[in-house]
């Protein structure tokens, strides 16, 4: 219960955080603005943010500072979706059970909205006054934070591994092949959402960071795992788009390499080596270890 009224918290603050940052735009062009508006906060489980928020409580960072974290990651999330939702990405009507931006809007507008919010993303970092004004290596710790993200973000991460997943389809990949993919698609970015917030403590040391890291690549790979197990397994409506859409893309998938049961062991493995990870830190890891049992056991 008390991990239930935590989440319902965080997604109250994060939502009414990414909305004042809307609002704080002028108004240039209103339906630039209004699609913005669409594909930031038309709903979402605003994963990447709690992670981030209960990191932050981990290791005792400034809920202020983590504000601007957790915004800054859900805007680079949702850009994401409303371009891979294009045609020329993964072709797709409908996200959490609405039309996708480009169906709401148009194309150009999509493509435009996702690159206002990638941009809104760093501008949130660059202009946060964080509560300790710490540096890190010599350096302001809001450029430490935009590097991590970029890394997450780009090419060495989530639109790397996007790229991947575009080559690979139609194709037969192997096991590893679909670990580094996923590890960059999906794992980077949630990866950075325990990071930064450690940056933003002040205190945490390299070698719980290393930690802390292998947490996060741990839960970002079940995560996936649990995405292919949820695409085969659940309904339209709990799903909110088409069921089987990654086997209808002709998409690698862990199911499809390991069988059902076989993703559903590797999901459960992961759990349990994520698990074993928060064990080896001296904080009150709770609500991280919380936040892996929902990853793999959630059904949409």
């Amino acid at each position: 219960m008390t991990t239930l009224i935590s989440y319902a918290n965080y997604q109250l603050r994060i939502n009414d955080f990414l909305a004042t940052k809307l609002k704080e735009l002028p108004i240039n062009d209103p339906t630039l603005i209004e699609a913005m508006r669409y594909g930031l906060l038309i709903g979402g489980k605003r994963m990447r943010p709690y992670l981030a928020y209960i990191t932050g409580e981990a290791v005792s960072a400034d809920l202020n500072d983590i504000d601007a974290v957790a915004g800054a990651l859900e805007c680079i999330h949702a850009y994401s979706l409303l371009h891979d939702d294009l045609p020329a990405m993964d072709d797709d009507d409908l996200r959490r059970g609405k039309p996708t931006c480009h169906k709401a809007f148009d194309e150009a507008t999509a493509i435009l909205a996702g690159d206002a919010l990638q941009t809104l993303a760093f501008d949130i970092l660059a202009n946060h006054t964080f509560s300790s004004n710490q540096t890190i290596s010599n350096m302001p710790i809001q450029v430490k934070l935009i590097q991590q993200l970029v890394r997450a973000s780009g090419y060495q991460g989530m639109c790397g591994g996007q790229a991947l997943d575009l080559a690979a389809t139609g194709k037969n990949i192997s096991l590893c092949e679909l670990e580094v993919l996923h590890s960059l698609k999906t794992g980077a970015l949630l990866e950075a959402s325990v990071l930064m917030p450690a940056m933003c403590s002040g205190h945490v040391t390299s070698e719980h960071e290393k930690i802390l890291s292998e947490y996060a690549q741990l839960i970002g790979l079940a995560y996936q795992v649990q995405d292919d197990i949820i695409d085969l397994t659940s309904t339209e409506e709990e799903l909110g788009k088409p069921v089987g859409s990654d086997i209808a893309a002709n998409k690698s998938t862990y199911p499809a390499l390991l069988g059902l049961q076989g993703a559903q062991d590797k999901a459960e493995n992961l759990l349990q080596q994520a698990l074993q990870a928060l064990s080896r830190l001296p904080y009150n890891t709770q609500s991280l270890a919380d936040f892996a049992t929902f990853i793999v056991r959630r059904s949409h």
